[in-house]
């Protein structure tokens, strides 16, 4: 019988085994994901990230999985014009969908006002939180 390990600090070599065969699986199942790293930034006038999103597309579909502004920069519409850019990018690549998730009531609110409706949720993720997950077609 296999030996099973459980640890919080796999190697990079581990993690890469893990990835790259689920990725094969993947590929072999439904295709190619064509994975590719998307990234919005806005910097301040030296040169300083401020905000920024970092994502990726893959499948047809645009994945926000970090946005962040930094507080000078909150209240300016700086989400917005960053996932405005970031679906425009994605149509660029052919995705026709994206998504997002947070358990933060202020980013809900942005989010569906950039066009986002909510498909599912987590209760008490984190604690005393909802975690929601959005789409919105493309």
């Amino acid at each position: 019988m296999s030996a099973l390990t459980v640890t919080a600090t796999p190697t990079a070599a581990e993690l890469e085994t893990i990835g790259g065969n689920l990725a094969a699986f993947n590929e072999a199942d439904v295709g190619p994901a064509e994975r590719t790293p998307l990234a919005v930034l806005i910097r301040n006038d030296a040169g300083t990230v401020v905000a920024g999103i970092s994502g990726y597309t893959a499948w047809g579909w645009l994945y926000v999985q970090w946005l962040w502004v930094h507080e000078s920069q909150r209240g300016q519409g700086a989400a917005g014009r960053m996932l405005a850019a970031a679906d425009d990018e994605a149509r660029k690549r052919g995705c026709h969908a994206a998504y997002i998730d947070t358990f933060n009531p202020v980013a809900l609110k942005t989010y569906q006002r950039a066009g986002y409706v909510p498909f599912g949720k987590l209760d008490d993720f984190p604690k005393g939180r909802t975690r929601t997950f959005l789409q919105k077609a493309l």
